[in-house]
């Protein structure tokens, strides 16, 4: 899956070449930009990051007929410490322009995307986003190192994703201070809460570790916490339903 996402890659970076040759490279926002991790910190012992997606390659399309807007203004009123954005668009039906109508909300916003090349820190530095994620296995040491290090000098926060101790082993050499553990197996798309169960005891001192995929109930959040993670990315199990909000407030506590 991740050379898929890889190769839909090419026409975003090509265009953004063409802007750099051209010297018409969005400018960096300029705007206030909600701490991201402090967020998260704040909403302890866990906090929820709910994500607005509209399609996966494992679930098809999701919730199509709820707008941005609508479902920003649902996870701001249930309880979301921050909101992830898919802008990817091929696969997940995502789009750059969702950054800033869902940045209305003022939650610290995760531009997610499979961003393998500098222009694309750029690119995203010139939105309202708060932070973006990093796959490690997208992205060899070299790049990432770099990546990293745009990321941080933009004014930016990375999430780093990791699937096992070998890419947490690359993460940590690269500066990575925001971790997070996907439980999805990339080959079968499956996920299993026993990968973030088990890489938890991987958890450095002054590190943000975030699990994603496969949380969808109040008992997996807690049990998450009780790991040592400071959040949870969940999608899916919030878009699937018809009311995201109350799907998101059962997740942090906030109804029954």
């Amino acid at each position: 899956m991740l050379e898929k996402f890889r190769a839909a890659q090419a026409p975003a970076i090509k265009r953004l070449k063409e802007l750099e040759a051209t010297e018409k490279l969005p400018m960096p926002y300029t705007g206030k930009r909600p701490p991201f991790s402090d967020a998260l910190l704040a909403a302890g012992p866990v906090a929820v990051i709910a994500e607005y997606k509209r399609a996966s390659p494992s679930a098809g399309d999701i919730n199509l007929g709820l707008s941005p807007a609508e479902v920003a203004a649902m996870y701001a009123a249930s309880g979301a410490a921050a909101i992830s954005v898919l802008t990817e668009e091929t696969y997940f039906k995502g789009s750059l322009d969702y950054l800033e109508t869902i940045g209305a909300v003022g939650l610290p916003m995760l531009r997610k995307d499979f961003l393998l090349h500098p222009l694309q820190v750029v690119e995203t530095a010139a939105t309202k986003a708060s932070a973006l994620l990093l796959i490690v296995r997208m992205l060899t040491d070299e790049e990432l190192s770099e990546m990293l290090r745009l990321t941080y000098d933009a004014g930016l926060e990375a999430v780093v994703e990791v699937f096992d101790e070998a890419d947490l082993e690359r993460a940590e050499k690269a500066g990575a201070r925001i971790v997070q553990v996907n439980s999805r197996d990339l080959d079968t798309l499956k996920t299993d809460l026993d990968v973030a169960r088990r890489m938890a005891a991987k958890k450095r001192p002054g590190r943000i570790w975030i699990a994603a995929s496969g949380i969808s109930s109040r008992a997996d959040v807690l049990g998450m916490a009780a790991l040592g993670y400071n959040a949870v990315l969940v999608g899916t199990s919030l878009m699937s339903g018809e009311d995201p909000g109350l799907a998101l407030a059962r997740l942090t506590g906030k109804a029954d």
